[in-house]
């Protein structure tokens, strides 16, 4: 009870599985979940463990069940007791640090980007097995230790793509580079194979690089969109989003029946390139007006209203022309703008 979501709900066939694949008892009587405070609606697999382990206290055969109460479980289960990971893992640490719980227990996937939250122990566990045996022997699992400063700091100069990869182009190049230097939005106009997707993919490498404070926040937006890999830390690189142009207003912008960011707060920090810009629904672009001059977006529910950073260079490119060679020196123009059309 407590708004569960479709996910949740079936988390009942999970945890009864998991419980009896391992020999463990699973009553037979009622059991009453309660997910307080019961009037915000609940979502995702997260919930499993939790409740799981909950039972497995309730029915004694946790030999430390007070202990219980000092820590966050969260993960999701799977039919034989295995345990999968979560999403937004990092703010989960954040806000258990600061209501002043004395661990977390999370799966091993999530374990090295909430171990960034630094005065709090973070415990990684394989299978439930692993949270029984921790709880009746706290030793038998070692904290998570990441170096937060030191892990930041070696992965900021791996780039895939570098500015300095680019031959020639000198006017752009410069007219890019004050660009980043002022943080302004720009958009490149030619004809196909110019350049102009080349030199916005490398745009983020002469970008300044981030701060450990703007790393974190943009690590909580990628890590509630489930978008960090498996294992990861900090996000150390400034992101570049490239939406293809059917992307949709919501997923643009953000939102859905359980609000979720979108590609403009996935670039918080970072660069939004949009690609072929006429190609894109007058609507998805009229949509971003807003968080542009604000730097956020709100999302507004019946019940619930929430705000997602989106402070980020809009870069787009569009070919001058339907068929992309007006104005060129050699080739002819097949269709001409509307613009053009009684020159």
């Amino acid at each position: 009870m407590g708004l569960p979501d479709n996910a949740v709900k079936e988390s009942l066939q999970r945890v009864e599985s998991a419980i009896k694949s391992n020999k463990l008892f699973m009553p037979r009587t009622k059991l009453v979940v309660n997910l307080a405070p019961a009037n915000i609606k609940k979502a995702g697999t997260a919930f499993d463990l939790p409740i799981a382990i909950g039972t497995l206290g309730a029915t004694d055969q946790i030999k430390n069940p007070d202990k219980l109460a000092d820590y966050v479980i969260m993960g999701e289960l799977s039919l034989d007791g295995e345990i999968r990971p979560i999403t937004g893992a990092l703010p989960i640490a954040i806000q258990a640090r600061q209501e002043g719980f004395k661990g977390l227990i999370v799966p091993k996937q999530n374990a090295r980007e909430a171990a960034m939250v630094n005065s709090l122990n973070v415990y990684a566990v394989e299978h439930i097995k692993d949270v029984m045996e921790f709880f009746n022997d706290d030793q038998s699992i070692k904290p998570t230790v990441v170096n937060t400063r030191e892990e930041f700091a070696n992965a900021q100069s791996d780039f895939e793509f570098d500015f300095c990869d680019v031959k020639g182009q000198e006017n752009i190049k410069r007219a890019l580079e004050i660009a980043a230097a002022g943080g302004h939005n720009a958009i490149l106009i030619g004809p196909p194979g110019a350049g102009k997707t080349m030199l916005a993919k490398r745009l983020p490498t002469i970008l300044p690089p981030l701060s450990l404070q703007e790393a974190l926040e943009t690590t909580k937006i990628h890590s509630v969109a489930g978008k960090l890999p498996e294992n990861s830390t900090l996000i150390s690189k400034r992101p570049f989003r490239s939406p293809h142009h059917t992307i949709s207003d919501v997923a643009l912008v953000g939102g859905g029946g359980i609000p979720q960011p979108g590609e403009i707060s996935l670039a918080h920090n970072g660069v939004l390139f949009l690609d072929e810009l006429p190609e894109f629904k007058r609507q998805v672009l009229e949509v971003m007006r807003q968080p542009m001059e604000e730097r956020r977006v709100t999302i507004s529910r019946a019940k619930v209203a929430l705000d997602f950073p989106a402070s980020f260079m809009l870069i787009a490119s569009m070919n001058p022309c339907p068929c992309g060679f007006f104005n060129h020196p050699e080739k002819n123009v097949r269709v001409r703008p509307a613009l053009f059309k009684n020159i």
